[in-house]
């Protein structure tokens, strides 16, 4: 059945490779500490070898048991099982003496041959070196200092503290007590428990994303530690009535233990009802309204509803041609293709670093600039998010610097430079203190061409971005290559036509 699992989280989930390694993790633990024994033998041979077998029979999967460094220490340690049963074989046969001789020489061999042989591998490119997500987990400063388009996904950030509480609740605070239990009575299922908890719990804090990782092993160590601690004051617990009891039935040693763990269990059932709401509303609020559609209160109280995504996935999806391609950031791939039903150069998967700082390019660039790689890429119309309106801090502007980033991170954008687009003080900021750069690159024009016309709050000059709140500083200037083609109810999103070029190639209709 196990193995039958591993194949099923292969085929479903990317982070496959989690489990793939905490598995031989756990059991290179077991050799560790002398609990290795020919039942855990069998059981991850049999897991190991019929799991690849199945996962490789999954076309994206294909080879990579085999060829990717990400599961090589499952194949490392499948390797240490045959040597560990080999030397346990040994050690039946020979007497002290010649296994000590035997065994220092073969594990040396082994030893020097499984490091040639995979260095090797490793410098003929036989086998791929870990992918920048995984370096991130290992050195959380990689993605930042390497590939910021890793480090700009919101998924990839740090976990904070307060994410902990509003996803966990009660679990933060029980996982050590269950983890407590687990090492004062150890055995092979709880050292499991304990590995799973700390990795995941490591890597949960590196990644935001991976709290569904750490998920089901706090509910299983929460667990262990609520049950232990009702146990130990249950047993305290006299529920006889005070009349039938007699003088020496009291232990004069602890005259209050009885009321001590009364005390106890209601706490205890006080905090799991709270947690129950708690789950309940943070569900509800959290994690069942779409993203696409977006909500907030009115001043009365009422609920007001921005469709705008929708609104113009619909335009586009009946206002352009088939064949058109609509050039956006990456946040909104997806979307566009499934909504829209239009081509996209850049979506969600993020596998291309070089296309995605290209767009990031055209995105920093001026008009002119900009135009240039949009016709390289064939781009028909260009979408973009902004919330100056109605005050959605999600928006393109405040991405840019991302965009920025990602697109001098590679050869053909080595000319954006970072540093361009904040003040001499060092700010971010789109008012008429901003950065000249800043204030004339496609983005800025794209998300604020007519908005210098439009009063958003009372009391307040028009251009007013309710995001930044500031007066933008570029209100009065034109597109040259670029035209309005839709803008939704709320200026959430905002799609222009690129211009085409007329049969010389000497001006732009």
């Amino acid at each position: 059945l196990c193995f039958c699992f591993v194949s099923w989280q292969v085929s479903s989930w990317g982070g496959y490779v989690f489990l793939i390694n905490l598995i031989p993790l756990h059991v290179l633990v077991l050799m560790l500490t002398g609990r290795f024994s020919h039942r855990i033998y069998v059981a991850y041979c049999t897991v190991y070898c019929l799991g690849t077998i199945l996962s490789m029979q999954i076309s994206f999967v294909g080879f990579q048991p085999v060829l990717s460094s990400e599961h090589m220490a499952a194949l490392g340690v499948f390797g240490l099982c045959q040597i560990h049963a080999f030397v346990d074989y040994l050690r039946s046969k020979l007497n002290p003496q010649q296994f000590e001789i035997l065994f220092r020489s073969v594990i040396s061999l082994v030893g020097f041959v499984l490091l040639s042989v995979g260095a090797m591998l490793m410098l003929t490119g036989k086998i791929s070196p870990w992918t920048g997500r995984f370096y991130s987990l290992l050195d959380p400063s990689y993605a930042k200092n390497n590939i910021p388009i890793i480090a700009s996904v919101s998924e990839h950030q740090p976990t904070t503290w307060s994410s902990y509480y509003f996803d966990l609740q009660l679990l933060v605070f029980m996982f050590p007590v269950g983890l407590y239990y687990c090492f004062s009575n150890l055995s092979d299922a709880r050292i499991f428990i304990i590995m799973y908890g700390v990795t995941s719990m490591y890597f949960s804090a590196v990644m935001v994303r991976l709290m569904l990782v750490l998920a089901p092993v706090m509910c299983i160590l929460s667990g262990i530690g609520v049950s232990q601690v009702l146990s130990t004051y249950m047993k305290n617990l006299d529920i006889s009535r005070p009349d039938k009891k007699s003088k020496k039935q009291q232990d004069s040693t602890y005259p209050i233990k009885n009321e001590v763990a009364s005390g106890m269990i209601l706490v205890m059932a006080f905090f799991l009802i709270t947690y129950t709401f708690h789950s309940t509303w943070v569900t509800s609020e959290a994690y069942s309204s779409p993203s696409i559609v977006l909500s907030a209160r009115g001043g009365d109280g009422s609920r007001i509803i921005f469709d705008d995504f929708r609104e113009a996935y619909y335009w586009l999806r009946h206002n352009t041609p088939e064949d058109a391609k609509v050039m956006s950031w990456w946040d909104y791939g997806y979307q566009i293709t499934a909504m829209a039903n239009r081509t996209i150069l850049v979506d969600n998967n993020t596998w291309n670093n070089t296309h995605i700082s290209r767009v990031g390019q055209a995105m920093a660039s001026t008009e002119e600039k900009a135009y240039e790689i949009m016709r390289e890429l064939d781009v028909s119309y260009v979408l973009v998010i902004f919330g100056g309106l109605t005050g959605y801090s999600s928006d393109d502007i405040n991405k840019f610097l991302w965009m920025v980033r990602i697109g001098g991170s590679t050869d053909t954008g080595r000319h954006i430079k970072e540093h361009d687009y904040y003040t001499p003080t060092g700010e971010f900021r789109v008012d008429r203190e901003g950065s000249p750069v800043l204030l004339n690159c496609l983005m800025y024009k794209m998300c604020y061409y007519r908005f210098g016309q439009v009063y958003t709050e009372a009391k307040r000059p028009p251009g007013y971005d309710r995001v930044r709140n500031a007066e933008i500083g570029n209100k009065d200037f034109e597109l040259d290559v670029l035209e309005e083609a839709y803008t939704t109810e709320h200026w959430l999103v905002r799609i222009y036509k690129v211009k085409d070029l007329d049969n010389r190639g000497l001006s732009r209709t």
